[in-house]
């Protein structure tokens, strides 16, 4: 009579075994993923926030759509008149002659402080 455990034991062993492989495998792709991916975007993402959320009058911005233009005016969309920053905020900038108001999470980049020098060669 063979026994039916030990070869059950050893069965249920081999299996863990080999699942162990594949787990270990998809844990090591996730974490090179989110190492080299995810987490520098997530960097960049919080960097480019912090910066649109410091726009201020008399900065050079240019928007998702191409527009670059001067901040001239910035409209607060917060009912509860606090100091509270939102990308919903109405911007009113100047464009050549015309004046455009966009929200503030359509901003692509800040070009130019209005405290920063301006560089000039001569």
């Amino acid at each position: 009579m063979i026994p039916t455990f030990p070869i059950l034991a050893l069965l249920i062993q081999s299996s863990i075994n080999g699942l162990i492989g594949p787990i270990f495998m998809y844990g090591a792709i996730f974490a090179i993923f989110y190492f080299i991916l995810i987490r520098p975007q997530q960097k960049q993402r919080k960097t480019q926030d912090a910066l649109i959320r410091s726009v201020k009058r008399g900065d050079e911005i240019v928007t998702a759509g191409g527009l670059v233009g001067e901040v001239i005016h910035i409209r607060d969309s917060g009912a509860d008149g606090g100091t509270s920053v939102a990308m919903e905020d109405r911007i009113t900038i100047k464009s050549g002659e015309s004046r455009v108001v966009i929200e503030r999470g359509r901003i692509a980049r800040v070009s130019r402080s209005a405290g920063a020098p301006t560089s000039s060669q001569g």
